[in-house]
């Protein structure tokens, strides 16, 4: 059988911006790649709102990564995007641009991981172009349903939405109606109905979309697969697990808000453990001559020092994109911090290869979302690198991390029943350890790799064999060029 070529659509490269998503498509583009038998291309929309510049080529949408061979940028520059309807206006952005790219590659499967800034209608555009292709389509969040972002959180009180409606999407959105709202699901759904199969990464996520109208035997549950670090953090051994982080991009619901204000209450005699130990000013702090025999101690001990500079729980916020957000959700989290002072350390922003150094300095790994999520990466990343997480007790957070075992649930959205949670966890001898114990091994991308493969060879056999060579060969990689010019 000769090569097949699956093509990956992303709505953002993780070079230009980061972000989970689109971590995970080019850790699968990548791994893809390797596996025998298949050939692999990603396209990723670049340019703005992600970038601050657009495609330097005109006459071209399309760009090769440079360095790349297999890897492109897709610029939407002079094109309107219909926010409401998920669809660029101009289908001449879809019926020249994006058929030249398709005819060039001519893959046997189209793989979607979003069609965010190209639009839902992309899909009838492969279909046209390439009626013997299988489409794939893998649910990341909730975008077709749910007109906020695709985060199922009403507008009003930012309570997490349990169902949609036409009715109840126009009480989040008064400015369109019911109908309006129904024919969005109309035409959303007509375009979905072209793909062949759909992955969902968990079961939680699964269940909405059959609820919203997906038949059940067309969704997949596979959990997204994850490529081993080079190294794994160290488990370090700490006197007191009080190292607290977030990490992943910060956005009002991502629930980094509700972290900073639980961090402000922990000196609360009403959420502080019994069993804690004193914090801040309050606690004892070594000084001088106590100071170096402790650490001297330590180190024979192969235990960390005690930082005399620390006192109480600590939080690392390794976040990116809070610059995108509106000005009054910037602002409370500049006011939280202000607030907490130097008992949280901003990190910013961060690289993938950065993560065993930065886990290695934290105990607890923290994901607060207000929003149903579906598998946070975050969740694991922290899993790989043995770090118990506490997270929302709602949607993919709480199937992905089970409490009591691998980590711990607080109530979503309250910032004191996270606060009385983490006093828990950095007071209470052994847990740490216990939860750190029941973290199983995360799915991992060659298994990962293994199944899509599997479910795409089943699509292709039940399509008829292409006429002529189903190979890309010399000529897909000329006309590829001819359409990068």
């Amino acid at each position: 059988m000769s090569e097949r070529t699956v093509l990956s659509i992303v709505h953002n490269h993780p070079g230009i911006r980061p972000g989970g998503a689109e971590g995970y498509a080019l850790e699968l583009h990548r791994a893809m790649a390797a596996a025998p038998g298949w050939r692999s291309v990603l396209l990723a929309k670049a340019g703005p709102p992600l970038a601050r510049s657009g495609r330097v080529h005109e006459g071209t949408v399309v760009e090769a990564v440079a360095g790349s061979a297999d890897e492109y940028l897709l610029f939407t520059d002079g094109y309107t995007y219909d926010w409401f309807r998920g669809t660029i206006t101009d289908k001449d952005f879809l019926t020249r641009h994006l058929r030249k790219f398709l005819e060039a590659v001519r893959p046997d499967v189209v793989h979607l991981q979003h069609t965010l800034f190209v639009g839902y209608d992309l899909l009838r555009e492969i279909r046209t172009t390439l009626p013997d292709a299988a489409i794939v389509y893998t649910l990341h969040e909730y975008a077709p349903i749910c007109f906020r972002d695709g985060q199922m959180v009403r507008t009003f009180d930012d309570e997490p939405c349990t169902g949609s409606s036409p009715r109840a999407c126009h009480e989040c959105f008064p400015e369109h109606s019911p109908r309006d709202f129904e024919l969005r699901r109309r035409f959303i759904q007509s375009q979905l109905s072209l793909v062949d199969a759909f992955v969902a990464p968990s079961r939680f996520l699964r269940q909405r979309y059959v609820e919203w109208g997906i038949p059940e035997e067309r969704i997949l549950y596979e959990d997204n697969g994850r490529v081993p670090p080079v190294r794994v953090a160290a488990p370090a051994t700490r006197r007191t697990r009080d190292r607290i982080a977030f990490f992943g991009q910060v956005t009002r619901f991502k629930g980094l808000d509700v972290l900073l204000e639980a961090m402000a209450m922990l000196d609360d005699p009403e959420v502080r453990d019994p069993a804690a130990e004193p914090a801040d000013a309050t606690r004892p702090r070594l000084r001088g001559e106590a100071a170096e025999v402790a650490a001297i101690m330590s180190a024979l001990l192969g235990t960390d020092p005690p930082d005399p500079a620390r006192g109480g729980p600590h939080l690392y916020v390794h976040g990116a994109n809070l610059d995108l957000q509106v000005g009054d959700y910037r602002e409370r989290v500049a006011g939280l911090v202000d607030r907490l002072g130097d008992r949280v350390t901003m990190m910013g922003s961060y690289r993938p290869a950065e993560l065993p150094d930065l886990m290695e300095q934290v105990d607890w790994v923290v994901v607060p979302s207000v929003w149903w999520e579906n598998a946070p990466l975050v969740i694991q990343e922290a899993f790989t690198h043995g770090r118990p997480v506490i997270c929302s007790d709602i949607g993919g957070m709480a199937e992905k991390v089970t409490d009591g075992v691998d980590g711990l649930h607080f109530r979503t959205g309250d910032a004191r029943s996270l606060a009385k949670v983490l006093s828990r966890a950095v007071s209470e001898d052994g847990l740490w350890e216990r939860l750190r114990g029941g973290i199983s091994a995360v799915h991992s991308m060659q298994d990962h790799v293994q199944r899509l493969t599997g479910l795409y060879a089943g699509l292709l056999e039940r399509r008829p064999e292409p006429l002529g060579d189903a190979s890309p060969g010399d000529s897909s990689a000329a006309a590829l060029q001819e359409v990068t010019r």
